[in-house]
């Protein structure tokens, strides 16, 4: 307790940086925030707090305190963070669903529709935030984190028609071809497309492919490249449409989670 205490307290003081790691199919992030306003993600997530519980509000539902939690993809709900660092574990379609995550989190409990828990992987993700400038850090932990937890979950894998134009967007992220033409390239109908695209992915196309392309934005920006560059190699318009789209992916302004970085991949 004394070590966990003194590592917070040498955080707080030093201002680490946010930390984001994005490489194949798995998106990590860890930063110190507060008040996440109602939002809900393309793709399922793991949240750990760091060093403490964080505030949690599902959709329908009161403020809870929890320490971890599981959120399915088109969940609603907000986070209220106090300023504390929160550990924020993304996987993409591409490589599983949600259950995929679920032997990250323990003695957990399901409500309005997610997994909220007092344990899991907290402590994997603590070292990963406070060794961010060892050189000797790489994708490689996260890469053994994620095929743990997949060989332990029990999944079924998504309709393949689906799964084929997932993997094209995921490929090509400023890709603005209208759903018509994608649903016909896999043999569908549009408004058949588009239910089972929900069913399967937990979002709307729509949605998911605004989730996609601001995976894309945040990776350049990861690179070096300022607001203005990303949004324009992804598809947005200008750095004030980033930044909006930002603010309702995540429930907050990029300011503090993109303005000052850990950059973990060239």
């Amino acid at each position: 307790m004394t070590t966990t205490l003194r590592l917070y307290e040498r955080a707080a003081a030093n201002q680490f940086d946010a930390l984001w790691d994005i490489s194949g199919g798995r998106t990590f992030v860890t930063s110190p925030s507060y008040y996440h306003a109602s939002h809900q993600h393309g793709a399922p997530v793991f949240l750990a707090g760091l060093y403490g519980n964080f505030r949690l509000k599902l959709h329908g539902g009161d403020w809870l305190s929890c320490r971890t939690a599981v959120i399915p993809a088109g969940v609603l709900h907000e986070l209220d963070l106090g300023g504390d660092p929160l550990a924020v574990f993304y996987i993409e379609p591409t490589i599983a669903g949600a259950e995929a995550l679920k032997p990250l989190i323990r003695n957990s409990r399901e409500l309005n529709g997610a997994l909220v828990g007092t344990g899991g992987e907290v402590a994997f993700m603590r070292d990963l935030y406070e060794d961010r400038y060892n050189p000797h850090w790489t994708a490689e932990p996260l890469d053994d984190l994620m095929g743990f937890s997949i060989r332990r979950a029990s999944a079924e894998p998504i309709d393949p028609r689906i799964s084929q134009v997932v993997k094209y967007l995921f490929e090509h992220g400023d890709d603005l071809t209208s759903v018509t033409t994608l649903a016909a390239l896999v043999g569908l109908s549009s408004s058949r497309f588009q239910h089972l695209f929900t069913q399967q992915i937990g979002v709307p196309f729509r949605r998911y492919r605004g989730w996609n392309r601001m995976r894309q934005g945040i990776r350049e920006i990861i690179k070096g490249h300022n607001f203005t560059t990303a949004a324009h190699a992804t598809g947005f318009t200008d750095s004030t449409h980033f930044s909006h789209d930002f603010r309702k992916i995540f429930g907050a302004p990029p300011t503090v989670s993109l303005h000052r970085l850990a950059r973990l991949q060239p």
